[in-house]
């Protein structure tokens, strides 16, 4: 590495554009590109590297990271997902709900394969439901392997709290198979709900093949330019995962993309507090920006129909976009309009009406109302209907005034940041919101959110204040998280605490009490 500054590149694989950034010491925007996203991503990722880093000294090149919607699109499109087998240590209590149970049929029967439910797991004390059946673990291990299970997931009641059963049931499994063999543990992986992070683990572990392929893609391609980098990917807090824990924990990158566009607005516009419309080319995605992080759902996440409980970012999506199609629907004198939510996607750049194609989109109206530049000939959109566009205008008018009114929390007026490279189509002014701005390099706000992520690291436990004092409780929460952050990579001398929450657990005895804490800090 050289002593001079050291450059991050931020790429972000989206539904219409790949995205790449380099960025210097100072978080500037040195080069920028967008290209078409490929239909199989890794050429995106490859092109966009090569246009990125055409003028750049690649010797001062540190870091690279990588947003991405591999693994988003394995759930979604049912593709090379692996066969898992699901080994839950609850019995002798949820017996009565198997496996997948609530799961969509189509998913269920390509991803679950073996499964069983044995004595072991704890009570949020701590104490065990039933002692670990480790003969029914050796059991279960021979017989997932035989039935060609690729992967294990393991889950136990109460685990976020006390997780010696799956630490245990690993070390059995791996005796059994080899220390090579792929097993997730359901407590590093989701919190608190056992049927809710099961599933989360179970998708985790079908995701293992598809994460090995995106990492070993993505460091081959930083090959192809002689970078010797560490590499990273983000995830849906808005941090960053190394390679090797993205390559062990990829369920984490679901929904790192709109993520990362939040992440990137608040650091390019310099605002801490704000909704964030992320406007592309098939969809709209709006959050809103507490402390420069996303706000966290606290409803049940579903991906590709399975409900999970990981933490993922408050978000509100619509498919308004750039390549949304755009239909005249009006007879006589009559007004109807149908505007998407079918997209053109990335043949934007070939089908819009502007540049000649054959297909009415939102950018062909924007471009003719005034609202975008640089893309398209005007003139091929001079003659659309005053009527339609007028109509056309107010419709995106109105989807982007409810979401904004939907993320907020208070009758408290916040700005608005307009991202993305559909960010033309949100007007100067937005109903209920301070101010628009459109930050410098907002077009590219996703990779640069990539390119300045942190490390960051999180707990999430029951603690009993009778047994010990609150404070105690929250230090060692506090430190746990800290850690986690250092192994992912964070400075050890500028992690700082971002979130405590307490939550009461007043309907067991004990003075029960779930503490979560993340802890974040810039990279080593």
């Amino acid at each position: 590495m050289t002593s001079g500054p050291e450059f991050r590149i931020g790429i972000d694989v989206g539904g219409t554009n790949t995205d790449a950034v380099v960025i210097d010491s100072d978080g500037g925007v040195l080069s920028a590109v967008k290209v078409a996203t490929t239909p199989e991503p890794i050429d995106g990722i490859r092109e966009s590297l090569d246009k990125v880093l055409h003028d750049v000294d690649k010797g001062l090149v540190g870091k690279a990271m990588l947003g991405t919607t591999h693994p988003t699109n394995a759930i979604i499109q049912r593709q090379d997902l692996d066969t898992v087998g699901v080994l839950r240590l609850a019995a002798p209590s949820s017996l009565g709900v198997r496996p997948g149970a609530a799961w969509p049929d189509d998913i269920r029967d390509m991803v679950i394969g073996a499964s069983a439910i044995v004595e072991g797991g704890n009570e949020y004390t701590g104490a065990d439901i039933a002692p670990l059946d480790e003969d029914a673990v050796r059991k279960f291990a021979v017989q997932a392997s035989s039935q060609g299970c690729q992967a294990i997931a393991v889950s136990a009641a109460f685990s976020p709290a006390t997780s010696e059963h799956e630490l245990r049931a690993l070390e059995i499994i791996h005796q059994e198979l080899g220390d090579g063999y792929p097993v997730s543990l359901s407590h590093q992986v989701g919190s608190l709900g056992l049927l809710e992070r099961e599933n989360a683990t179970i998708l985790n572990a079908a995701l293992l093949s598809v994460a090995s392929r995106v990492i070993r893609g993505f460091e081959d391609a930083l090959a192809g330019h002689n970078l010797a980098v560490d590499a990273y990917l983000t995830q849906n807090d808005g941090t960053l995962l190394t390679a090797v824990e993205a390559g062990r924990f990829p369920v984490l990158t679901l929904g790192s993309g709109p993520t990362n566009s939040m992440r990137g607005a608040c650091a390019l516009a310099g605002v801490n507090d704000a909704i964030v419309i992320d406007v592309g080319g098939t969809s709209a995605d709006a959050g809103i920006l507490v402390d420069g992080f996303p706000r966290e759902s606290t409803a049940a996440v579903e991906v590709g129909g399975v409900r999970t409980n990981f933490r993922m970012p408050d978000l509100l999506s619509i498919g308004l976009g750039g390549g949304t199609v755009v239909r005249d629907a009006r007879a006589g004198n009559g007004t109807d309009l149908a505007i998407g939510p079918d997209s053109v996607g990335y043949a934007v750049a070939t089908e819009a009406v502007c540049v000649g194609g054959g297909t009415l989109t939102l950018s062909d109206i924007s471009l003719a109302a005034g609202r975008l530049h640089g893309f398209g000939d005007p003139d091929h959109v001079a003659d659309i209907d005053a009527q339609l566009l007028s109509d056309a205008l107010a419709w995106v008018d109105e989807q982007v005034s409810i979401m904004s009114d939907r993320m907020k929390s208070s009758r408290s007026e916040l700005p608005l940041l307009a991202v993305g490279g559909g960010a033309h189509l949100i007007a100067e002014q937005v109903p209920g919101v301070s101010e628009v701005l459109r930050p410098e390099s907002y077009a590219v706000a996703n990779a640069y959110g990539a390119g300045i992520a942190e490390a960051s690291g999180t707990v999430d436990r029951v603690y009993s204040y009778d047994v010990s004092s609150r404070e105690h409780c929250l230090d060692d929460a506090r430190d746990l998280a800290a850690n986690a952050a250092v192994r992912a990579g964070a400075d050890p001398a500028q992690i700082r605490i971002t979130a405590i929450t307490e939550v009461p657990m007043t309907y067991v005895p004990g003075g029960g009490c779930r503490v979560l804490v993340k802890a974040v800090g810039p990279l080593a």
